[in-house]
């Protein structure tokens, strides 16, 4: 089967593009900027190819996705900790980047696509805890605003023009790969200052609580919903525990096997206290599971950089 990979420079988009190939797909990716972090062995790999194209040419994505079975979403042009500083760069980006892939796919009459929505924004305060696809979506970040407007279109498509759109909202990824000079993810951020001996920033006293999942567990359960054959087109992918920032800095000390030094900072408004995903539809219906906990998580990270 032909797929695509749209972002698939990046951290998630280039571990996609592994577990693609290794399944025995036959892989485009498409991205701004490649290879990315696109592995070596991938590049090499005769199934893959390369095609350096923006979301902001409809003509040419179009004609990327001529013959194309499957499309996997995962092109993002902002963060959420800055795209309430310009939320209308955000949709120019995101939002209006988003509708031209779905116009894209309708045209050149694509079956399935899969969207790499955003776990820890859409719903916004949660009202319960672990938070279920049913739950209110108030987000409080501009971020999350374009990514759940992007799921309205995808929803939209299918009732329009059969486009099969399936949604995963997933929560805080982490593993190989992640630049640790970056600004995005706390994992890849908390270990990046360890290993340059700077202090670890943390904005409140360190009891906010996120659901983080390896690498691994979001690969496979992207390919489980490109083969997954159910009226559920909406789905939780998380670790389905919570984690506290101050327990992910002490897992990081037993990992390094050294104390860190902890900054603490005032709260950030946009921040929520607890973010910690309900998986049971995921299970359910796409007979998909975490493997990975944390502590090893951060193991094959650390590892990973050594070697």
């Amino acid at each position: 089967m032909q797929t695509v990979v749209v972002g698939a420079s990046g951290f998630i988009g280039s571990h996609l593009v592994d577990g693609l190939l290794t399944a025995g797909y036959r892989v485009k990716a498409l991205s701004r900027h490649l290879p990315g972090l696109i592995s070596s062995a991938a590049q090499a790999h005769p199934a893959l190819s390369l095609q350096p194209l923006s979301m902001a040419d409809g003509l040419a994505l179009q004609q990327a996705l001529e013959g194309v079975d499957l499309v996997f979403h995962l092109a993002s042009g902002s963060l959420p900790q800055s795209s309430n500083r310009d939320p209308q760069a955000d949709v120019e980006a995101n939002l209006l980047g988003g509708l031209k892939l779905l116009e894209a796919a309708r045209h050149a009459q694509v079956r399935r696509l899969v969207m790499v929505s955003s776990g820890g924004t859409v719903y916004g305060v949660p009202q319960q805890v672990p938070i279920p696809e049913t739950h209110p979506t108030e987000p409080t970040c501009s971020y999350g605003i374009t990514k759940l407007a992007i799921e309205k279109y995808v929803a939209l498509y299918r009732q329009l023009y059969g486009l099969d759109g399936l949604v995963l909202r997933v929560a805080n990824p982490y593993g190989e790969r992640q630049r640790l000079e970056a600004s995005q993810g706390v994992v890849p951020v908390f270990l990046g200052k360890a290993l340059r001996g700077e202090p670890l920033q943390i904005w409140g006293d360190g009891s906010t609580v996120r659901d983080f999942l390896h690498i691994s567990d979001v690969v496979s359960a992207l390919l489980a919903a490109a083969r997954v054959q159910c009226e559920e087109r909406l789905f939780n992918v998380g670790s389905g525990e919570g984690l506290s920032l101050n327990q992910l800095v002490a897992l990081l000390e037993t990992t390094l096997e050294r104390p860190l030094e902890v900054q603490y900072l005032p709260s950030r408004g946009f921040d929520v206290a607890t973010n910690v995903l309900c998986i049971e539809r995921a299970c359910q219906h796409l007979g998909w599971s975490p493997k990975v906990s944390v502590a090893e998580g951060l193991r094959r990270l650390c590892a990973s950089l050594s070697g």
